[in-house]
């Protein structure tokens, strides 16, 4: 939440779930300070002055893994400003018992309940007994199921627990390119690309990895190779066609901050990098010759400078989409 603040994580006895609450440094007490049971409105002090934010309860009841509660949760909770939702998370939750120790929990804490549960009788359960205490409880993926049903004219199929977590050929799809993304990154095995759907290209600390990483969470071949001065790059990438290949930019300033900060890493470590990779005037003609390499040889460009990770992989598989629908329109 600001820059003084850190978390305090604990888990239930029966380890259902974990409750994250924020602690402060005015604190001395190594339990949460301040662990309301309603919705809250208070005051605290940090390092930077007096802050006011709204403390409330927030359940995540699921019958699998939990992801899509914990993303959905943290993309409403980002619509609003000066909220801190305590998350209460129940993952596998498929028996009576464990239901019953998810409920007590919400009885005591009351608060938002979002839950993904397939199986009838406990969403039953877990809806009535949210209804008769007055809990607002939604089922996250209701109105896309009903949708989805209306529109196909179908009934929903699959009552399977984490059905879209089934080992089937997109599970080892994600894999292999996971395996692709770790064993071409970084230049490595630059002459064997022909495999690869996208190929990153930038200089040092613009995300190359971890963008090739998220990609291959969705399923992608990503490689990357890095633009280092005085170094040319792989002759094979002017003989592939099928791969998308995106250059990627930063901003000098930005650049040049995460590298004092790695530099300051490496030095720690006793591997100490040249001076020119920080130096100011060298970054910048770093970012000069990349955009003019990337303009000669017709790359697209995605700079990275204000954009997460997801944001550039977005950007990239859009990209990616347009080049394939350009080459299928052409057929």
């Amino acid at each position: 939440m600001t820059e003084s603040a850190r978390f305090f994580t604990f888990s239930p006895l029966w380890q259902l779930g974990t409750t994250k609450v924020k602690v402060y440094p005015d604190t001395d007490t190594k339990h949460p300070p301040f662990f309301p049971r309603k919705r809250t409105q208070i005051n605290f002090m940090t390092t930077s002055g007096a802050k006011i934010g709204i403390h409330f309860h927030v359940h995540l009841v699921s019958d699998s893994t939990g992801e899509t509660l914990n993303a959905l949760a943290k993309a409403a909770a980002a619509r609003f400003e000066g909220i801190f939702p305590i998350e209460h998370i129940y993952v596998l939750i498929r028996s009576d018992k464990q239901m019953d120790r998810a409920l007590t929990e919400i009885e005591s804490y009351p608060g938002i309940v979002l839950h993904t549960l397939v199986d009838a009788e406990l969403r039953q359960k877990l809806e009535t007994f949210c209804r008769e205490r007055d809990i607002p409880t939604i089922g996250v993926l209701d109105s896309a199921v009903l949708a989805y049903s209306r529109y196909l004219g179908a009934a929903e199929f699959s009552k399977k627990s984490g059905a879209q977590h089934n080992l089937d050929s997109d599970y080892f799809d994600r894999i292999e390119a996971l395996n692709y993304a770790i064993a071409h990154d970084d230049g490595a095995l630059a002459d064997k690309l022909r495999q690869a759907e996208i190929i990153l290209i930038g200089v040092s600390r613009t995300s190359k990895t971890p963008t090739c990483i998220y990609l291959a969470h969705r399923g992608y071949k990503a490689a990357n190779i890095p633009l280092v001065p005085g170094r040319d790059l792989p002759p094979e990438l002017d003989e592939l066609n099928e791969p998308l290949i995106v250059g990627l930019i930063a901003s000098p300033d930005r650049l040049i901050q995460i590298r004092k900060a790695r530099v300051l890493a490496y030095t720690t470590a006793g591997d100490e990098r040249p001076s020119a990779y920080t130096d100011a005037e060298a970054v910048r003609e770093e970012i000069i010759a990349a955009r003019r390499l990337f303009e000669r040889k017709g790359w697209p460009v995605i700079d990275v400078t204000r954009r997460s990770v997801e944001e550039t992989s977005a950007s990239i598989i859009s990209l990616l989409n347009e080049k394939r629908t350009g080459r299928l329109g052409g057929i």
